[in-house]
């Protein structure tokens, strides 16, 4: 996957060749080091060292940290040398996962450390970049969150659209558990009412769609741990810690795939 990415990073911007790298003679050499201009959690180091390979693979990288690292300000994360026309075609397609993935997973880990004082996890969702998800997921976890369901295939999520076209949340469990009964199984309930019927339909998981702060200790309280709660909507950082204390066991939030910032990367020539 990280291989065709990268393909197609390069086609996207090379296209019919790189008519300003024919400018450099074909035997220079050129050595560099990547800077990080900005505190962040790198990611994405795999998706660097792929499109400077299939650029030139005579190009070297020699990492100084690696995916998951908090790296400082101003910091020498890698050092790139080889044929000067490779390098500098592959830097910039090499730079835009670089600090996407780091922007994703440093988001990540702002949410993630927010919450360090309960037993409350950060999940990711499918609100991500289109042909990066598995890429942005990763960067998750790298930010120290978890994964929610990957695609609408492994893992069934039963929201309100579903609901009223199934006639209810038990018609729905019945018959998700009838043609696919070893999916994992989460419904999306809008009050305490839609929540009991998750729990008497036997589900694995209820997502709490926009609860109020008391509303989610009541769902907590009449759950009483008999399946997984997860909390979503109108989350952010200024009351995440206040939703996570309420005892739910996962908060989801798409900010963390779609609301990222990127960090700024510089490759510097020595």
């Amino acid at each position: 996957m990280i291989i065709n990415q990268a393909a197609n990073a390069l086609d996207e911007d090379v296209g019919s060749g790189d008519i300003s790298a024919e400018l450099i003679d074909a035997n220079t050499l050129l050595e560099t080091e990547l800077l990080v201009r900005e505190d962040a959690v790198l990611c994405g180091c795999q998706w660097f060292d792929e499109v400077f390979r299939q650029c030139d693979d005579r190009i070297n990288i020699q990492w100084h940290a690696q995916d998951g690292d908090a790296v400082t300000s101003n910091a020498i994360i890698c050092e790139v040398s080889g044929p000067a026309r490779g390098l500098l075609t592959a830097e910039r397609s090499a730079l835009n996962f670089l600090q996407t993935l780091s922007g994703t997973a440093t988001l990540a880990r702002s949410y993630v450390d927010k919450i360090k004082h309960t037993d409350c996890k950060i999940l990711d969702t499918r609100k991500t970049i289109p042909q990066l998800r598995y890429g942005q997921k990763y960067a998750v976890l790298c930010g120290g969150g978890s994964n929610h369901r990957i695609g609408l295939f492994d893992a069934f999520l039963i929201k309100e659209n579903h609901l009223a076209a199934s006639d209810g949340i038990a018609n729905a469990v019945s018959r998700a558990r009838q043609i696919h009964p070893n999916k994992f199984l989460e419904v999306e309930v809008e009050n305490l009412e839609q929540l009991q019927q998750a729990i008497d339909a036997g589900v694995e998981r209820a997502l709490l769609d926009n609860f109020s702060i008391p509303a989610m200790k009541d769902a907590v309280e009449l759950n009483n741990r008999r399946i997984e709660l997860e909390a979503s909507g109108n989350i952010d950082q200024e009351n995440l810690a206040e939703y996570a204390e309420t005892g739910v066991d996962f908060i989801s939030i798409g900010a963390l795939t779609k609301n990222l910032r990127a960090i700024d990367f510089s490759l510097r020539y020595r």
